[in-house]
């Protein structure tokens, strides 16, 4: 296992991860729902801003390597679903958009990885569509986090929006990775058939 500062970057985002769940568990006379929610926003934010981080140091500094390749978007994955639990436990989100989005990471890491194996990899690489989801669940949930208005901008709103957009886009852009998949696994078929 490789250890550099972009992985350690990697690791530190998923020891923030029981801070985000954590802010909510603590009671209410030892901080306030307000406090809870500013902390648990202000953790996923740097948490995610991270994410960008490790990966533009690890081009810059060269120090690229497998296990981060491998762990990085596993800290992506654990973040947001922890993220999406907490706000379906506090009744801000639906259950029904948390499935979906944690849903479609856990197929499409099954379905890369199958791929993978395939030896068709780049054929299901990180499309613009997903990148396009990818930032409307990152900008919905530290709203749905904090979800006190701020001034007059509805944040909870907003980040309901926001939300739904994801969980739309989620589906799309699973259907097209899908789509992808689709001669390999009729493939598959016709192998096993013969």
């Amino acid at each position: 296992m490789t250890f550099n500062l972009p992985t350690a970057l990697t690791w530190l985002r998923i020891i923030m991860i029981p801070i985000v769940v954590g802010a909510f568990t603590v009671p209410e006379p030892w901080m306030t729902l307000e406090t809870r929610n500013l902390l648990a926003t202000s953790v996923f934010i740097l948490a995610s801003l991270t994410d960008w981080l490790d990966g533009y140091l690890a081009r810059r500094l060269g120090q690229t390597s497998a296990f981060g390749a491998f762990l990085d978007p596993v800290a992506d994955k654990l973040l947001v679903a922890a993220a999406l639990i907490v706000l379906v436990g506090l009744g801000r989100t639906s259950v029904w958009i948390a499935t979906i989005i944690i849903g479609r990471e856990i197929a499409i890491s099954a379905l890369r990885e199958w791929m993978a194996n395939l030896g068709r990899s780049r054929s299901i690489a990180v499309n613009m569509l997903g990148k396009i989801k990818t930032t409307a669940q990152m900008i919905a949930i530290p709203m749905l986090l904090y979800y006190d208005p701020i001034g007059a901008v509805p944040i909870a709103g907003l980040g309901n929006v926001l939300i739904w957009v994801a969980a739309v886009l989620t589906l799309v852009s699973m259907g097209y990775y899908m789509r992808i998949a689709l001669p390999q696994l009729r493939g598959e078929r016709s192998r096993e058939d013969s």
